[in-house]
């Protein structure tokens, strides 16, 4: 089995073009997009539709009209076509009583690209904090031949946050030692800086993220960081199939 991990969205490009039908792509955005999506799983939404560019939702709200529409775009909720968008990027919007039985069509900066970009793949998961063992779970009793965690990032730039969440999957899945028949230097690197995070504090390290000091300083999404950060919350696998992100019935 081999464990790889990308760790930029400047990788993203390539990996679109790679075959990935043996291998389960699990993609990390911890502030915001896949957090979010756990969220609104857990809280009762039907699906969500990650799609890269603002037009690609509005033309399936045009196609589908009971569609809710989410995402941000340089962290702020979309307006666009002449239409509010139903949500933000913020985990905290989606609700029980606002997202329950309702599909979401979402785009955000960075999550729903990386997403996209693993649609080749044998599994594609959504994970966060807020899911990581499930998700550790999930790979664990599927005995996949390739695993290749996505660290989305931030804009053009790598995200700490998102590198530190896939440390600790690589190191939960090599504890102790190396068990895959392949570990690339990528994977090394994000367990050492899943290390450092615990060796300084994971919630201080995080916090001082580039993404995270943006969050932190709008006082109507400051919240979001200390939600982000909360482990193992939701015991949900968050899968993506033929376009859509669905609760998994079945480990």
């Amino acid at each position: 089995m081999n464990l790889e991990v990308i760790l930029s969205p400047a990788e993203l490009p390539a990996l679109a073009q790679r075959d990935l039908r043996t291998t389960a792509c699990v993609v990390f955005d911890v502030l915001r997009a896949t957090s979010t999506f756990v969220s609104a799983l857990y809280h009762g939404a039907a699906e969500i539709i990650p799609v890269s560019e603002i037009s690609e939702s509005l033309e399936i709200k045009k196609r589908r009209p009971k569609v809710l529409l989410g995402g941000e775009r340089h962290g702020v909720r979309i307006s666009a076509g002449g239409i509010d968008f139903d949500f933000g990027n913020s985990p905290r919007e989606y609700t029980p009583e606002k997202v329950r039985g309702k599909t979401i069509v979402s785009t955000t900066t960075n999550g729903t690209r990386a997403l996209r970009a693993c649609l080749g793949a044998k599994a594609v998961l959504a994970a966060s904090l807020l899911n990581l063992t499930a998700t550790l779970e999930f790979l664990r009793l599927n005995h996949f031949e390739n695993i290749l965690l996505v660290c989305a990032g931030t804009g053009e730039n790598p995200a700490s946050e998102d590198i530190i969440a896939a440390g600790a999957l690589v190191d939960a899945l090599l504890p102790g030692k190396d068990t895959f028949s392949k570990r690339t230097e990528s994977a090394v690197a994000a367990r050492n800086a899943y290390f450092e995070a615990v060796r300084m504090g994971l919630e201080q390290k995080i916090r001082l993220a580039e993404n995270a000091q943006r969050l932190l300083s709008l006082p109507e999404l400051r919240d979001d960081v200390a939600f982000c950060l909360q482990h193992d919350i939701f015991p949900l696998v968050a899968r993506m199939e033929n376009g859509a992100i669905r609760r998994q019935k079945e480990l």
